[in-house]
Protein backbone atom coordinates (compact mmCIF):
# COMPACT_ATOMS: atom_id res chain seq x y z
CA UNK A 1 0.00 0.00 0.00
CA UNK A 2 1.49 3.19 -1.13
CA UNK A 3 2.11 6.38 1.07
CA UNK A 4 1.51 9.52 0.17
CA UNK A 5 2.98 12.26 2.53
CA UNK A 6 2.64 16.13 2.42
CA UNK A 7 4.03 18.96 4.26
CA UNK A 8 3.30 22.58 4.26
CA UNK A 9 6.93 24.62 4.25
CA UNK A 10 8.13 25.55 7.47
CA UNK A 11 7.87 29.10 8.19
CA UNK A 12 8.71 31.77 6.13
CA UNK A 13 10.17 34.79 6.33
CA UNK A 14 7.11 36.82 5.47
CA UNK A 15 4.90 34.52 7.06
CA UNK A 16 6.74 35.60 10.12
CA UNK A 17 6.64 39.59 9.07
CA UNK A 18 2.62 38.73 8.70
CA UNK A 19 3.23 39.75 5.11
CA UNK A 20 1.67 37.76 1.65
CA UNK A 21 4.00 36.08 0.14
CA UNK A 22 2.29 34.18 -3.00
CA UNK A 23 4.86 33.90 -5.80
CA UNK A 24 7.68 35.68 -4.03
CA UNK A 25 10.46 33.65 -3.25
CA UNK A 26 11.45 34.05 0.19
CA UNK A 27 13.35 31.92 2.43
CA UNK A 28 12.21 30.15 5.41
CA UNK A 29 12.81 32.16 8.69
CA UNK A 30 15.18 30.33 11.67
CA UNK A 31 11.82 29.16 13.00
CA UNK A 32 10.97 27.42 9.87
CA UNK A 33 13.96 25.96 9.83
CA UNK A 34 13.39 24.11 13.61
CA UNK A 35 10.21 22.88 11.46
CA UNK A 36 11.44 21.59 8.85
CA UNK A 37 13.75 19.71 10.95
CA UNK A 38 10.85 19.01 13.55
CA UNK A 39 9.09 17.16 10.54
CA UNK A 40 12.36 15.25 9.08
CA UNK A 41 12.35 14.07 12.76
CA UNK A 42 8.26 13.07 12.50
CA UNK A 43 9.32 11.26 9.00
CA UNK A 44 12.12 9.14 10.43
CA UNK A 45 11.33 5.08 9.72
CA UNK A 46 9.78 6.36 6.25
CA UNK A 47 10.99 5.00 3.24
CA UNK A 48 10.10 7.51 -0.07
CA UNK A 49 11.12 6.96 -2.81
CA UNK A 50 10.30 10.09 -4.74
CA UNK A 51 9.57 13.30 -4.09
CA UNK A 52 8.09 16.66 -5.17
CA UNK A 53 8.24 20.24 -4.45
CA UNK A 54 7.20 23.43 -6.17
CA UNK A 55 9.50 26.04 -7.71
CA UNK A 56 9.96 28.40 -4.57
CA UNK A 57 12.81 27.98 -2.53
CA UNK A 58 10.67 28.01 1.07
CA UNK A 59 9.14 24.27 0.05
CA UNK A 60 12.75 23.15 -1.78
CA UNK A 61 14.57 23.66 1.55
CA UNK A 62 12.05 22.15 3.89
CA UNK A 63 12.30 19.13 1.56
CA UNK A 64 15.85 18.99 1.60
CA UNK A 65 15.85 19.56 4.96
CA UNK A 66 13.89 16.42 5.40
CA UNK A 67 15.61 14.15 2.99
CA UNK A 68 18.47 14.59 4.82
CA UNK A 69 17.30 14.21 8.16
CA UNK A 70 15.63 10.78 7.24
CA UNK A 71 18.55 9.68 5.16
CA UNK A 72 16.95 9.88 1.71
CA UNK A 73 18.48 12.68 -0.19
CA UNK A 74 19.54 10.43 -2.89
CA UNK A 75 16.19 9.75 -4.22
CA UNK A 76 14.46 11.62 -7.83
CA UNK A 77 13.31 15.23 -6.74
CA UNK A 78 11.11 17.03 -9.32
CA UNK A 79 10.47 20.77 -8.70
CA UNK A 80 7.69 21.89 -11.20
CA UNK A 81 5.63 25.77 -10.60
CA UNK A 82 2.48 23.87 -10.99
CA UNK A 83 2.98 23.51 -6.92
CA UNK A 84 3.61 26.78 -6.30
CA UNK A 85 1.32 28.53 -3.67
CA UNK A 86 -1.44 30.51 -4.67
CA UNK A 87 -0.37 34.24 -7.12
CA UNK A 88 -1.57 36.66 -4.80
CA UNK A 89 -0.97 39.19 -7.42
CA UNK A 90 -1.53 43.11 -5.52
CA UNK A 91 -1.76 41.72 -1.96
CA UNK A 92 2.34 40.40 -2.41
CA UNK A 93 4.06 41.65 -0.17
CA UNK A 94 1.53 43.66 1.76
CA UNK A 95 0.91 42.78 5.43
CA UNK A 96 -2.60 40.84 6.59
CA UNK A 97 -2.97 42.89 9.04
CA UNK A 98 -2.75 46.70 6.86
CA UNK A 99 -4.75 44.94 4.50
CA UNK A 100 -7.86 43.83 6.79
CA UNK A 101 -7.70 47.43 7.70
CA UNK A 102 -7.55 48.69 4.56
CA UNK A 103 -10.57 45.81 2.82
CA UNK A 104 -12.27 44.78 5.98
CA UNK A 105 -11.73 41.70 7.57
CA UNK A 106 -14.42 39.52 5.43
CA UNK A 107 -12.76 40.95 2.24
CA UNK A 108 -9.33 39.49 3.24
CA UNK A 109 -10.99 36.24 4.24
CA UNK A 110 -12.70 35.56 1.24
CA UNK A 111 -9.37 36.24 -0.71
CA UNK A 112 -7.48 33.47 1.88
CA UNK A 113 -9.79 31.23 2.36
CA UNK A 114 -12.66 30.60 -0.19
CA UNK A 115 -13.16 28.04 -3.46
CA UNK A 116 -13.31 30.81 -6.34
CA UNK A 117 -13.22 34.44 -4.99
CA UNK A 118 -9.76 35.44 -6.28
CA UNK A 119 -7.27 39.11 -4.37
CA UNK A 120 -6.95 41.56 -7.47
CA UNK A 121 -4.92 39.91 -10.60
CA UNK A 122 -3.91 37.01 -8.21
CA UNK A 123 -5.67 33.57 -8.40
CA UNK A 124 -8.46 32.14 -6.08
CA UNK A 125 -8.11 28.40 -4.68
CA UNK A 126 -9.71 27.15 -7.89
CA UNK A 127 -7.36 28.55 -9.66
CA UNK A 128 -4.45 26.96 -8.11
CA UNK A 129 -6.56 23.59 -7.76
CA UNK A 130 -6.67 24.11 -11.96
CA UNK A 131 -2.80 23.66 -12.36
CA UNK A 132 -2.41 21.58 -9.12
CA UNK A 133 -4.52 18.74 -9.49
CA UNK A 134 -3.55 18.10 -13.22
CA UNK A 135 -0.05 18.36 -12.35
CA UNK A 136 -0.84 15.16 -9.25
CA UNK A 137 -2.91 13.14 -12.19
CA UNK A 138 0.07 13.24 -14.38
CA UNK A 139 2.95 12.87 -12.46
CA UNK A 140 2.55 11.88 -9.21
CA UNK A 141 -0.57 9.20 -9.69
CA UNK A 142 1.51 7.19 -11.65
CA UNK A 143 4.20 6.17 -9.08
CA UNK A 144 1.83 5.88 -6.30
CA UNK A 145 0.17 3.27 -8.79
CA UNK A 146 3.58 1.80 -9.61
CA UNK A 147 3.42 1.27 -5.25
CA UNK A 148 6.13 3.95 -4.35
CA UNK A 149 5.95 5.88 -1.46
CA UNK A 150 5.51 9.65 -2.14
CA UNK A 151 6.78 12.57 -0.63
CA UNK A 152 5.26 16.68 -1.42
CA UNK A 153 7.14 19.35 -0.09
CA UNK A 154 4.52 22.22 -0.97
CA UNK A 155 2.58 25.23 0.26
CA UNK A 156 -0.39 25.95 2.26
CA UNK A 157 -3.10 26.72 -0.47
CA UNK A 158 -1.38 24.28 -3.58
CA UNK A 159 -1.92 21.94 -0.64
CA UNK A 160 -5.34 22.83 0.47
CA UNK A 161 -6.32 22.59 -3.23
CA UNK A 162 -4.75 18.58 -3.06
CA UNK A 163 -6.14 17.92 -0.06
CA UNK A 164 -9.67 18.88 -1.16
CA UNK A 165 -9.35 16.62 -4.03
CA UNK A 166 -7.95 13.68 -2.12
CA UNK A 167 -10.31 14.00 0.83
CA UNK A 168 -13.74 14.96 -1.39
CA UNK A 169 -14.53 18.33 0.80
CA UNK A 170 -16.89 20.85 -0.22
CA UNK A 171 -16.17 24.72 -1.01
CA UNK A 172 -17.67 25.23 2.30
CA UNK A 173 -15.29 22.94 3.88
CA UNK A 174 -11.90 24.09 2.70
CA UNK A 175 -12.77 27.91 3.57
CA UNK A 176 -12.26 26.67 7.13
CA UNK A 177 -9.33 24.23 6.44
CA UNK A 178 -6.22 25.26 7.74
CA UNK A 179 -2.86 23.30 6.83
CA UNK A 180 -0.08 24.00 9.55
CA UNK A 181 3.45 24.67 8.51
CA UNK A 182 5.59 21.48 9.17
CA UNK A 183 3.32 18.72 10.24
CA UNK A 184 3.21 16.13 7.59
CA UNK A 185 -0.35 14.93 6.54
CA UNK A 186 0.17 11.03 5.88
CA UNK A 187 -2.16 9.42 3.89
CA UNK A 188 -2.31 5.73 3.30
CA UNK A 189 -3.60 4.24 -0.13
CA UNK A 190 -5.17 1.30 -1.52
CA UNK A 191 -4.26 0.23 -4.84
CA UNK A 192 -7.22 2.01 -6.68
CA UNK A 193 -5.28 4.91 -4.37
CA UNK A 194 -8.29 5.14 -2.23
CA UNK A 195 -8.25 6.26 0.91
CA UNK A 196 -7.37 4.10 4.17
CA UNK A 197 -5.80 6.50 6.19
CA UNK A 198 -5.38 10.41 7.03
CA UNK A 199 -3.66 11.61 9.12
CA UNK A 200 -1.22 14.32 10.42
CA UNK A 201 1.56 12.93 12.38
Amino acid sequence: MPVLMLVRHGQSQWNLENRFTGWIDIDLSEQGVREAREAGEKLKGYKFDVAFTSDLIRAQRTLDIILDIIGRDNIPVYKDKALNERMYGDLQGLNKDETRQKYGAEQVKLWRRSFDVAPPNGESLKNTAERVIPYYEKYIVPELKAGKNVLVSAHGNSLRALLMYLENLTKEQIVETEIPTGFPRKYILDDNLNIIEAKYI
